[in-house]
């Protein structure tokens, strides 16, 4: 069971405030939303929320990393997103009036914040820039889905994996001193397969094959991007 920190920490101090959907609020509303939140930490494994589960409020990631992944009938994980700091989870589903989805489980240790249905449906109207800043980030999710619908059916899963590098590097990469990008996210084979959508064997083999081109490099679970200009090239983007 997650472990619950406290429900005043200070939304004011929020390590992700800018990237959240509270961004835009004065101090004095933080401090109500503080009043309303529980925090509550995760290790790496543990489950936010279960498919098929109804919704009773809107998760606010603080820090870490959660996967957000499907079961099909044929008891296969695809993974849907890889969500971090300043995101929120089960937004769609409390919403749309529907059970989960999806199920939500942390692949890094987490900090998020519990904010029940009858608060959150209240904060919105009275705080009409929480719902633009939430319309934003449902958006941009509707956006990258519709792209990677049209990689999956258009590109190759060489394609697919140079371009899952990509926003790697845009979301979790770091430029080391020596010129390397480190990717600040620890995936499994298997987890990066149901992202790219291939099977198990061939991003092994994929990988293998980066390594040989002088692509990237691994050290121990750490991935580090040697030519990106090599992966934009294998992506065969539109932009």
């Amino acid at each position: 069971m997650q472990k619950k920190v406290s429900n005043l920490t200070s939304c004011e101090h929020c390590p992700s405030k800018d990237k959240g959907i509270f961004c835009n609020l004065e101090n004095s509303v933080l401090a109500e939303v503080a009043q309303h939140k529980v925090l509550n930490s995760y290790k790496k494994g543990q489950t936010i929320f279960f498919q098929g589960n109804p919704p009773f409020g809107l998760y606010c990631v603080s820090n870490g990393k959660i996967k957000v992944s499907k079961l099909g009938q044929d008891g296969k994980e695809s993974i849907l997103r890889i969500a971090g700091p300043g995101d929120v989870l089960g937004h769609r589903s409390l919403f749309g009036k529907e059970n989960y989805s999806a199920t939500a489980t942390v692949i890094e240790d987490a900090m998020i914040c519990f904010l029940d249905k009858t608060y959150i449906y209240s904060a919105l109207k009275n705080n009409p820039s929480i719902a633009l800043n939430l319309i934003e980030k449902l958006s941009r999710e509707m956006g990258a889905a519709e792209s990677r619908n049209a990689s999956m059916s258009q590109k190759s899963a060489r394609e697919r994996l140079a371009e899952l590098f990509l926003n790697f590097i845009k979301n979790y990469g770091h430029e080391e001193s020596d010129g390397r990008i480190r990717l600040d996210i620890k995936l499994n084979r298997d987890e990066i397969a149901s992202i790219v959508g291939t099977a198990h064997e061939t991003i092994i083999r994929l990988i293998s094959e980066f390594k040989t081109e002088g692509i990237l490099e691994q050290e121990g679970k750490t991935i580090f991007i040697l030519d990106q200009d090599k992966l934009l090239e294998f992506a065969n983007l539109d932009y």
